[in-house]
């Protein structure tokens, strides 16, 4: 049903849009809280040498498969193996992956839509006590903005591929991009914002471990949506005058600069606040650190600008996270979509009405893991901790998977499509690529170092994560 397919406008609504599913909590909560509990800049040095030498060739990989085949990953390794049963597998592992990280996005949208609320109504000072963020997660109220949340993600996904994901990014990204950044300079000039710069820009390579590496890596993967099948599918979309490698640059240029400036403002703030923090405790630090100490930041500017003031900057600034959060969770969840139309022949409509009782049915769960319900918040038992049903859904399909996914994108590419085949694909609308530099890279590169790093992280990770 080529009707509901669809295909981006132009190269910039690609980029736009393959940014915006890129640039989301992944770059503002998960990048400054990986920074922070793994050594701040050694962690940095780190994930920009994935992102070049790891991230860049896969990300080429999985567009270049989704154009070649116009389909989802399910479609893309079934239609390049010749509808081999075993790649097919490995494609639906790239429905799985995406839909279940929707269940843990989708809860995290969710706080941040509380915190709007609760910004509009005055709360900002209450939002910046410590027990705020606990508070908050463990409000029956969750599910009334669940439902709320859900329903504006699918009636984006109902406008389809121009309609809804590219209309929604081409505004939402650059507005961000600039407020993220007035934001930073903001912070910068607050007492002691130097330290958390230092602890930031200045490596200490004694505090570089595997599981440095590791995180670094899993970050890089999640915060450009490689290994969920996010970019196979809008890959599919893409038009075939434009050039892959180009506009890939472009995508991984935005979301790197969006994550390092996201760093940029948490971790200067956090030494603001407090003079006194110790960088062994940061390596606690998780997904509250954010909700915590960013109110934090806009409760400081009363002093300039008011309290109401204040308040307006702070609820401008949520609104922005919010709606990156939002382009990134519609993009997470068209990639179900999509192959549900592919594969199952369904309308759009259908399709979306499918994905939208299934994620409900998951994030309820989820939702009640952070003290709502002590038996999904006392979910599982593994690696000397027990963990929520949230912890197992990040733990395995974020942490662990992501990963492996790209393991299999690099296999495949190099010995079932084989290299010439991605290397006919990227040649496509950019005559410079065939026989460059590039060109060589990016074939050695997938067929040796990258499956190797991969799988080697993958497995350091399992042990680490589940066996320790």
């Amino acid at each position: 049903m080529a009707q509901d397919r669809g295909e981006f406008s132009s190269k910039l609504g690609f980029i736009l849009a393959a940014a915006g599913s890129a640039v989301g909590l992944g770059n503002l909560v998960a990048f400054p809280v990986m920074a922070s509990k793994n050594g701040g800049a050694a962690f940095l040095f780190l994930y920009l040498f994935f992102i070049a030498f790891i991230c860049y060739p896969v990300m080429m990989a999985e567009i270049s498969m989704g154009r070649r085949t116009q389909r989802n990953p399910v479609g893309a390794f079934s239609s390049l193996s010749d509808g081999n049963k075993g790649w097919r597998i490995a494609g639906m592992l790239g429905i799985l992956t995406p839909f279940m990280i929707a269940v843990f996005y989708t809860v995290i949208t969710v706080w941040l839509v509380v915190y709007l609320k609760e910004i509009a109504l005055g709360g900002l000072d209450r939002l910046s006590t410590e027990a705020a963020f606990g508070e908050v997660v463990a409000r029956p109220s969750l599910f009334g903005y669940l439902v709320f949340l859900l329903a504006i993600v699918f009636l984006i996904l109902l406008g389809g591929v121009k309609g809804g994901i590219e209309r929604l990014a081409r505004v939402l990204m650059p507005t961000l991009a600039v407020m993220l950044v007035l934001l930073t300079f903001f912070v910068l000039t607050l007492d002691n914002a130097s330290a958390g710069l230092r602890y930031y820009l200045v490596p200490d390579f004694s505090k570089m471990n595997l599981s440095v590496v590791n995180g670094a890596l899993s970050q890089a993967f999640f915060s450009l949506s490689l290994g969920m099948g996010i970019l196979i599918t809008y890959g599919s979309y893409f038009n075939r005058e434009d050039s892959i490698p180009k506009s890939t640059r472009m995508v991984a240029i935005a979301d790197t600069s969006i994550a390092f400036f996201a760093g940029l403002l948490i971790l200067p703030a956090i030494f603001a606040f407090d003079p006194n923090t110790n960088t062994d405790d940061l390596s606690t630090s998780s997904v509250g650190l954010i909700f915590s100490f960013v109110p934090q930041i806009f409760l400081s500017m009363q002093a300039a600008v008011g309290y109401t003031g204040a308040s307006v900057v702070a609820f401008i600034f949520f609104t922005l996270v919010f709606f990156a959060a939002l382009t990134s969770l519609v993009s997470i969840v068209e990639i179900p979509i999509s192959c549900w139309i592919d594969e199952l022949k369904m309308s759009r409509k259908k399709a979306v009405m499918l994905q939208a009782g299934l994620l409900t049915l998951f994030a309820m769960p989820a939702t009640m893991s952070l003290g709502l319900s002590d038996f999904f918040t006392n979910f599982a038992s593994y690696g000397g901790q027990t963990k929520s049903f949230f912890d197992l859904v990040s733990d395995v399909f974020y942490e662990t998977i992501l990963p492996f996914v790209g393991f299999t994108v690099c296999i495949f590419t190099a010995y079932r499509w084989k290299l010439s085949g991605l290397s006919a694909e990227l040649s496509i609308g950019d005559d410079d690529y065939e026989g460059s530099r590039l060109q060589k890279y990016i074939n050695f590169s997938i067929g040796t170092v990258i499956p190797v790093v991969l799988l080697a992280v993958f497995i350091s990770t399992v042990s680490q994560i589940y066996f320790v």
